[in-house]
């Protein structure tokens, strides 16, 4: 019995497949080149970017740089620059090795760009790969580059990109008593807003401090709708290597506050859970150390048992739009060290105190969804004023 209970509620993989649509005939902002060109005419220009940061197969760096702009400074969020640093790794100042640009940090303890780094500065663009959940940090790291420019009276400039988990919301609405860098903004965990939106919506609802306004300008995508199944064409950060992990992240993120692994230190992060005290045994996978993938990973050098989703259907994930909360209740209600499960970061992950408390009080997934409710219905009055594309509803 327990283990058809792990064949239905773990890993469903007969569910009918379900499509809305592809990626074809989407420009993001930063393609649309003609539309913040003319924004960026004899200005001195900041950047803050990354890997996912491309016109095309060109990064976004090297294209401005071809078209004359004068790019003075880049700003790296978390994973760096060029997407190679492990997650929570310190980063530190240095110059890009192939443009000669200086490059600041703004992760560790330099997460606002101070107004030194500004100086001289004419106007900052940003182009992030956001993955449309509250505890991944680009959007913390745009708050925060938000309120520099307003300190410093600097225009922004947003260069949108679709959300691939922007075709619903759900989760818990985060409590103020539990903001961190993991989760700044008072959103359910999966917001269903593009980074673009969400700039929007951090200046209107007045979140920066003391309720200030940053000049900002969002280049929209063309040819997107919340109800686009968007497939990413680079991986957002080192530990979401495909679209199944970008998928499955709002579901098996909670882990991260538990005893438990998610994949950090194998080839494929965020695609299964486990850990070693895990039974039945049907399927096991060792993390070890990897370069810029999970750096002393959790149950180093263990083998850890669990659950393998590499088969998961994506039309599944994308058809319930729901964060799946079974796989957590099942791993707690069987894990041998029950005291020990929760750590002291889920409940930053959760943004609440409820969640951990409701699962340690045996509520079910129903009763849980319940009582996020009615804060998802009013989080949707309010986000609804924000959206600049087409919603799912």
């Amino acid at each position: 019995m327990r283990f058809l209970f792990i064949l239905l509620v773990l890993v469903p993989n007969f569910v009918p497949a379900f499509s809305q649509g592809s990626s074809g005939g989407i420009r993001v902002g930063a393609e649309r080149t003609e539309l913040f060109l003319p924004l960026l005419h004899r200005k001195n220009v900041a950047v803050v970017a990354n890997h996912t940061s491309l016109v095309g197969s060109r990064h976004l760096v090297d294209t401005l740089l071809q078209l004359k702009v004068k790019v003075k400074k880049i700003f790296c969020p978390e994973h760096g620059f060029r997407g190679n640093v492990e997650a929570g790794e310190l980063i530190k100042n240095h110059i890009d090795t192939r443009t000669g640009i200086p490059i600041v940090s703004l992760y560790a303890s330099n997460k606002k760009p101070k107004p030194e780094s500004l100086k001289g500065v004419d106007v900052v663009i940003l182009d992030l790969q956001d993955v449309g959940v509250r505890f991944y940090t680009y959007i913390s790291t745009m708050h925060y580059v938000m309120e520099a420019c307003a300190e410093c009276k600097i225009p922004l400039i947003v260069l949108d990109r679709p959300n691939p988990n922007g075709f619903y919301v759900d989760g818990p609405v985060l409590d103020l008593a539990c903001q961190s860098f993991v989760g700044l903004h008072p959103v359910p965990l999966v917001h269903g807003m593009t980074i673009g939106e969400f700039a929007q919506m951090i200046n209107g609802e007045g979140w920066l401090a003391h309720r200030a306004k940053c000049n900002v300008t969002v280049i929209p995508c063309s040819g997107y709708t919340h109800s686009t199944m968007y497939r990413l064409p680079v991986k957002p950060s080192p530990n979401l290597p495909n679209q199944l992990s970008v998928l499955l992240y709002p579901s098996l993120g909670f882990f991260e506050g538990a005893n438990v692994s998610v994949g950090r230190g194998t080839d494929f992060p965020f695609q299964v859970f486990g850990y070693p005290d895990y039974s039945p045994q049907l399927f096991g996978f060792t993390p070890e150390e990897r370069v810029g993938a999970s750096i002393d990973p959790p149950f180093k050098g263990k083998m850890c048992y669990g659950v393998d989703l590499r088969d998961f259907s994506e039309d599944y994930l994308v058809a319930q739009k729901a964060i799946n909360l079974e796989w957590l209740i099942y791993t707690y209600k069987t894990h041998p060290h029950k005291d020990r499960f929760f750590n002291s970061f889920f409940q930053n992950l959760a943004g609440t105190s409820q969640l951990q408390k409701q699962i340690e009080n045996g509520l079910d997934a129903l009763a849980i969804r319940e009582s996020w409710q009615l804060g998802i219905a009013n989080y949707k009055r309010i986000r609804k004023g924000y959206l600049l594309y087409p919603d799912f509803e």
